[in-house]
């Protein structure tokens, strides 16, 4: 197989005691406007000693800079110039981001120096919680320093203290000590011959934006001397610096509409924004699975240099569009699926046949292995099978094989699953009409439950409970004429109080399913039972499963935190007070014992728990939404819920969730070849040793990120395969093995490793393991991790990979240009916050939410679509190009959609035209809008049938539904608006896109010098 393909850079999932000085989080918001900080107060410095740093303004008129402009060259990288004002501007691979005046120069100096800018001494921004660095910190060495010159572009190792603690899990060990131990140089550097050292600027270390207010100003360009005696910093292009929605859409204009062949090792797939048809020739297609790199580096040593995580990002259901082959079965009889004798693996394109065909070499152990008689087949004159392009099995990247009762529990072949609908008949939902509208919408409902294609209908059976402080159990037996009730008031000795009637065919007993339906809501109608139980409504559904011997799905329909005398029994635990403090993780903690216990019982029978919950108040998210999460489940919420307002969100999520793809009692291994193992893994998972995932069910939604990590050395000739087996049962009750392979390749130069990273891939990991890490460790020191980890990857390619080139230049990876600015995002995102004003359980529901999600979804949630709606051409089918997610890109004048995934914006400026308005809503002006509106009224004109057709295409798109919100501007719910435009400064704290970079880049310098 052809080597080629490049290799991608992801970020590394360790903590690094002794990197690079970064003493705290980042803090809380602004308390008033800050301009070019990360929002703390403004501080006063003490006055700088005469040293031979750059200053930050020459009171001699400083040379011009040329205007920002774009150059192409063959190098596959950006820099990025950053000056100590946090001004920068781009020239292309290597992008160049050249800052405003530079430095003074001498008539003695080089040619090429006025590329190089001041010095980047900028102090960590206040609100990140940093003490503002005096005039004595520790400083970046001088742009003209040896760090600049050549050595830095040496192959050697990155010096400091060996990086990395233990290399074991994410996150490992106490956060990391102080300034790490890099040596800085002192104030007195001097620079090297023809280049007049300068004075420190007033200011010393600080970022000194346009706005910044030095000691006892009142705010923007009021300074003294030192600032007043040049021409003003002219304020960046934010267009300079890399851009997601560019980048997105460069590769949808190189790559879009191509169709993606997978014969080659180690190549990089198309972006997870970009369209386009795949082609399995022998590797599993990127929409099973995804790594952040696909050229692993052949040692532990050069994997712990660059810091990348090695990971794939897997979903073995993934929904394969309507022009793409569909899984092939393949059976093998009672003989079940060809293995490896010594490792196990299944039959597929990486084993090597020899001996005329007889025998086969194992691609993942080499163990030769005999082959059995039936499945001999001759080899032609290339060593292949005559049969190869017959058998999936030995020419595809994903197939199937059916399973043997060896595959099957206790040696008897599986059972169809059944869906249990659990209804909470509590006061609150009653009140509410949920109980009504949840009765309602299943007599339809049922209809379209998941079957076989081409079955006629689903083998899948249902049964119904209702509960309060009781359980009622169902009997709807499709001979009788009416649904008999069972009652259970023994919560603490949960049985099921009847096995025939129970779960039933929904076809044959849809007479007496839609009475009860008619019913329930009645029954309850005069409840003042407001108490709730939980623990004993899913161990009901356990035995129920158990009893029936079948796998299955609890959908609960859930109003508040269950007080009711049970196991179970939840306290409410929210303190605001422990935001920001060492506790504040134990918010995040599920409460164990009970629900521990009830996960585990979950996953050995099969039992998958999706939570609907309609909270007025605190729930505790973490412990009642922790089953779901492990049982390959979601959790959907809906705050003080309303009928009229959120009904049609609720159900749209419910339809999808009944009628979505699925298997069920899943198990799943990754194999790999020598070299190297799958060490960690993270998603609605259940871990019961350290090799077998376990899943009670897995959808079409769901992914799985694995960790790799070496235990010896790779070979660039052979690459690193790996093998995903996912044993489950299928909606019809077939016990199958799904199998997807992928061949990455291995080098032994880094410059390979970054050419090839995926980003989208990288921040998936990024986000899944802080999210993991946040549940045993301070906040600011998950995020401290974060920024080393992002700081060390992109150290070691500039000091390996990179020409060499002033220190005052950012360089990054073209594979990962765009990596800092979804770091930033991640950063920002609310279970990293730490705000008092953000609700618990909506960032423990985050949370949990985003750990099973796959790369296109994280990706969409850290980097919001913005759609300009105003200018679109109605005429044509395409959806408008995103722009960048600021607020520098609205217009008063304008029309914007904004969707994550999660929520779904319509941002309408408050010059936005009349007739548009007219158009779109049929009312006169702006003023008119009803902002409570969840839908578009359908008007036959073509803006309002456009518009409409933009949102049901990204509706249908995502794999949950997401409510429309209409947005003026400068109303009071613009501010959920602004929450998600990623680029500018966080609502709870954070920095904006560009004082990120800065930040980043001083720390990238620290981490070098």
């Amino acid at each position: 197989m052809s080597q080629q393909g490049y290799v991608a850079t992801p970020p590394y999932s360790q903590a690094q005691p002794g990197m690079g000085g970064y003493p705290a989080g980042f803090g809380s918001a602004p308390s008033q406007p800050l301009y070019r900080q990360y929002g703390g107060p403004p501080q006063s410095f003490p006055a700088p000693p005469t040293g031979k740093d750059t200053c930050l303004w020459s009171p001699i008129p400083p040379v011009k800079s040329s205007a920002p402009q774009l150059r192409y060259t063959s190098m596959q990288y950006v820099i990025v110039r950053l000056h100590s004002c946090s001004v920068l501007k781009v020239d292309h691979p290597p992008l160049a981001f050249p800052a405003g005046p530079g430095p003074v120069q001498s008539p003695q100096a080089p040619p090429t120096s006025h590329l190089t800018q001041q010095q980047f001494q900028t102090a960590p921004p206040t609100a990140m919680g940093h003490p503002p660095m005096g005039p004595h910190s520790s400083q970046m060495a001088h742009p003209q320093s040896p760090l600049a010159g050549p050595t830095m572009a040496g192959p050697q190792s990155m010096g400091g203290p060996p990086p990395m603690g233990g290399m074991g899990r994410p996150f490992p060990g106490p956060p990391p000590p102080g300034a790490g131990g890099f040596q800085q140089p002192g104030p007195g550097a001097a620079g090297p011959p023809g280049h007049p050292q300068q004075l420190q600027g007033q200011f010393g270390g600080q970022m000194a934006g346009p706005g910044m207010a030095g000691p006892g100003m009142a705010g923007p360009f009021q300074g003294g001397a030192a600032q007043m005696a040049g021409p003003p910093q002219k304020k960046l292009d934010p267009d300079s610096i890399p851009s997601t929605t560019q980048v997105i859409e460069d590769d949808q204009a190189k790559r879009g509409g191509q169709v993606y062949t997978t014969n080659l090792r180690g190549q990089v797939p198309p972006l997870v924004t970009t369209d386009y048809t795949v082609q399995d020739q022998g590797n599993a297609s990127p929409r099973f699975m995804r790594c952040t790199t696909y050229s692993f580096p052949c040692t532990a040593d050069l994997a712990k240099q660059c810091q990348v995580p090695l990971a794939t990002i897997i979903k073995p259901f993934a929904t394969v569009p309507k022009n793409e082959t569909p899984m092939y079965v393949v059976n093998h009889g009672e003989t079940g699926p060809i293995r490896c004798n010594r490792c196990k693996a299944y039959m597929c394109p990486y084993m090597q046949f020899t001996d005329g065909g007889r025998r086969y070499q194992c691609g993942f152990c080499n163990c030769v292995n005999e082959v059995p008689a039936f499945y001999f087949q001759h080899l032609d004159h290339m060593g292949k099978r005559v049969d190869f392009y017959e058998r999936p099995e030995l020419s595809l990247g994903s197939y199937e094989f059916a399973a043997t009762l060896d595959y099957c529990k206790n040696n008897k072949p599986a059972s169809p699953p059944a869906y249990i609908f659990m209804i909470d008949v509590s006061y609150a939902n009653i009140k509410s009409g949920l109980v009504r509208l949840v009765c309602d919408e299943l007599k339809t409902l049922l209809d379209n439950l998941p079957r076989e294609d081409g079955a006629e209908s689903s083998m899948v059976k249902v049964g119904f409970v209702t509960y309060n402080k009781i359980l009622h159990f169902y009997n709807v037996k499709s001979a009788l004429a009416q649904p008999q009730m069972m009652v259970v008031s023994d919560t603490a000795e949960m049985f099921v109080p009847l096995l025939d009637g129970f779960l039933v065919n929904f076809q044959e007993s849809r007479a007496v399913i839609n009475n009860l339906l008619d019913q329930i809501p009645d029954m309850f109608a005069d409840t003042n039972e407001s108490e709730t139980v939980f623990a004993p409504v899913i161990q009901a559904g356990v035995e129920a499963l158990k009893a029936a011997e079948c796998s299955g799905k609890l959908f609960i329909f859930h109003s508040s935190i269950p007080t009711a005398e049970a196991p179970g029994k939840l306290k409410n635990r929210d303190d605001k007070k422990l935001i920001n403090t060492e506790k504040e993780k134990t918010l995040f903690q599920p409460q164990k014992a009970v629900y521990e216990q009830l996960s585990k019982d979950c996953v050995s029978q099969g039992c998958s728990v999706d939570l609907f919950l309609f909270p007025s108040q605190y729930v505790d998210i973490a412990t009642m939404g922790d089953v779901a999460t492990h049982t390959g489940g979601s959790v959907f919420k809906y705050s003080n819920f309303q009928v009229e307002r959120d009904g049609q969100h609720f159900l749209s999520d419910l339809r999808k969730d009944v009628e979505k793809a699925i298997g069920f009692d899943a198990i799943m291994r990754v194999r790999t070849s020598t070299g190297f193992r799958a060490t960690d893994f993270f998603g609605a998972i259940h871990m019961n040793n350290t090799t077998d995932v376990e899943m009670a069910a897995v959808d079409c939604d769901k992914a799985v990120t694995v960790e790799f990590k070496h235990d010896d050395t790779l070979s660039e000739e052979t690459g690193a395969l790996m093998q995903c087996a996912l044993l489950y049962t299928t909606i019809s009750g077939q016990r199958r093995l799904r199998i997807h392979n992928l061949s990455l390749n291995c080098s032994a130069q880094l410059s390979e490793l970054y050419k090839s990273c995926e980003t989208d891939a990288l921040i998936n990991f990024f986000a899944k393991s802080a999210y993991r890490a946040m549940l045993n460790q301070p906040l600011k020191t998950v995020k401290e991790i974060l920024v080393n980890q992002a700081a060390h990857m992109l150290a070691c390619y500039r000091k390996n990979c990179a020409s060499p080139s002033a220190a005052s230049q950012l360089i990054l990876p073209d594979a990962m240009k765009v990596f800092p600015v979804y770091l930033n995002s991640l950063l920002k995102t609310g279970p990293l916050v730490g705000s008092a004003e953000l609700s618990t359980d909506d960032r423990a529901h985050q949370r949990l939410s985003t750990t099973a999600m796959g790369v296109e979804d994280t990706q969409l949630l850290l980097y919001p679509r913005l759609i300009p709606l105003h200018n679109m051409d109605v005429a044509s089918d395409v959806v408008p190009t995103p722009v960048r997610c600021s607020e520098e890109r609205l217009t008063d004048a304008g029309m914007f959609l904004l969707e994550n995934g999660c929520s779904l914006f319509l941002w309408l400026g408050q010059a936005c035209p009349p007739e548009v308005i007219q158009s779109i809503f049929n009312v006169p002006s702006l003023a008119h809008v009803p902002i409570d509106l969840r839908s578009l009224p359908e008007l036959d004109n073509p803006q309002s049938q456009k518009l409409r057709s933009i949102i049901d295409s990204l509706l249908d798109q995502r794999p949950s539904s997401m409510k429309l919100m209409i947005v003026k501007q400068k109303d009071r719910s613009e501010i959920m608006f602004r929450q998600h435009l990623v680029e500018d400064k966080g609502l709870h704290g954070g920095a904006s896109y560009m004082d990120f970079l800065c930040y980043v880049h001083r720390e990238i310098r620290q981490v070098l010098t």
